[in-house]
């Protein structure tokens, strides 16, 4: 049988691969520590937990308007206009299932045969295939850790063609933790500017900054950025509320109704209990969301340096998110139980073979001399997981011994 030619390109995720690894490993008994998925350790909090509680009880449990129901609109837009400075009308704004499905939704909108949407490498894993599955072209470029990951003008210009359509902006940064700077957001949208691009601003990591930077949204920065930038955000990260899978969207009034339509035809709208817990957790008290950031806050901490105390590997202090890459390339060319390591792919594979803990391989990301780990687990996981790391280039990298 023909299938689908687009649907068998699609890579599987990797991320979630070396997960089910994982539980499969766990699931026999097996004691492994897992960096891999990013999702916060922490359970919703209470008042969140009612409100969905209580949207059932109250018979919320309907269809509602396929784009999201109003109060939940009105609760974006009040959150953009108090913390990001962007005035938005309910007409500008769509909720969807998670921020997946509004990058699916704005690349299926947007993008006709052919057009290039431009990607900073490393990348999140999903952005290359949803660009794909809407018949459009990734176009990677390339950052460097000296430069903590961050785009250069330089390297835009090279990789701008006519078939270009969008820029992808990811501040703070999955998989690297950059957070962008005023002064580089502004280069950034005179560069969408110059060559009348789309810019895509996937923001939803926005509460998770630890360092001394802030987050700036690229689209409060100019009529002209404002214009034309679609900001994608949610709960998932920021509210422990990833299996909610509540996302929203924000940009001009054409380009949300196409997503909307989109949406009407694919999933309808997101679950009705969601979103009312989802209206709690923008209106709500925030004093569990504090605490989870400042928790992460001293996770980060703690990682960073213990990671940079080990012989073999290093890696730059994360602004943002909740992820650290750690450069492995010094690792490459040993044996370990004869299996050469010369990737990430091998590496992440021995690691889980040998010392019970999963990491995610670079290449996953676009970029084979890393690793990426998450901190979103307890500290308990982290000490023991950095100790097994440790131990493991010990046991069979001589040169760091």
């Amino acid at each position: 049988m023909n299938l689908s030619k687009k649907a068998k390109n699609i890579q599987p995720s990797v991320t979630l691969a070396i997960s089910a690894k994982a539980n499969e490993m766990k699931s026999k008994g097996i004691d492994v520590i897992g960096f891999g998925v990013g999702e916060p350790d922490f359970n919703t909090p209470l008042n969140i937990q009612e409100a969905a509680i209580n949207a059932i009880r109250d018979g919320r449990t309907k269809y509602t308007a396929a784009s999201g129901i109003p109060e939940l609109k009105k609760a974006v837009a009040a959150k953009f206009l108090k913390e990001n400075d962007l005035y938005y009308t309910e007409s500008q704004i769509i909720i969807s299932t998670g921020a997946k499905q509004c990058l699916a939704n704005l690349f299926q909108a947007v993008l006709n045969p052919g057009d290039e949407v431009l990607i900073q490498t490393p990348y999140w894993v999903s952005y290359p295939e949803l660009i794909q599955l809407a018949d459009g072209v990734p176009v990677f470029i390339g950052t460097d850790e000296k430069d903590n990951f961050k785009l250069s003008i330089d390297k835009l210009e090279e990789a701008v063609t006519g078939k270009t359509k969008m820029i992808l902006v990811n501040s703070p940064n999955n998989p690297t933790g950059t957070v962008y700077n005023k002064a580089e957001l502004t280069m950034l949208a005179d560069f969408a500017k110059k060559h009348n691009l789309i810019i895509l601003a996937d923001e939803i990591y926005e509460k998770l900054i630890y360092g001394n930077e802030e987050h700036i949204s690229i689209a409060s920065l100019s009529e002209d950025a404002y214009k034309r930038t679609v900001v994608i955000n949610g709960v998932s990260k920021s509210f422990a509320m990833t299996g909610w899978r509540i996302g929203y969207a924000a940009g001009s009034e054409e380009i949300i109704k196409l997503m909307s339509n989109i949406q009407s035809h694919t999933t309808s709208n997101p679950c009705s209990i969601a979103q009312y817990a989802s209206l709690e957790a923008l209106t709500g008290p925030t004093e569990a969301q504090t605490a989870m950031i400042e928790e992460f806050r001293k996770r980060r901490n703690y990682m960073t340096e213990r990671i940079n105390s080990i012989n073999g590997i290093s890696c730059c202090e994360p602004m943002g998110a909740f992820y650290v890459m750690i450069n492995i390339s010094k690792l490459f060319g040993n044996k370990v139980e004869g299996v050469l390591i010369n990737n990430s792919m091998t590496f992440s594979s021995s690691l889980l073979e040998h010392a019970m803990v999963a990491v995610v391989p670079g290449i996953a990301f676009g970029v084979d001399n890393y690793v990426r780990i998450s901190y979103a687990t307890s500290m308990e996981n982290i000490i023991n997981g950095l100790d097994r790391i440790e131990a493991y280039i010990k046991k069979y990298y001589n040169e760091f011994q």
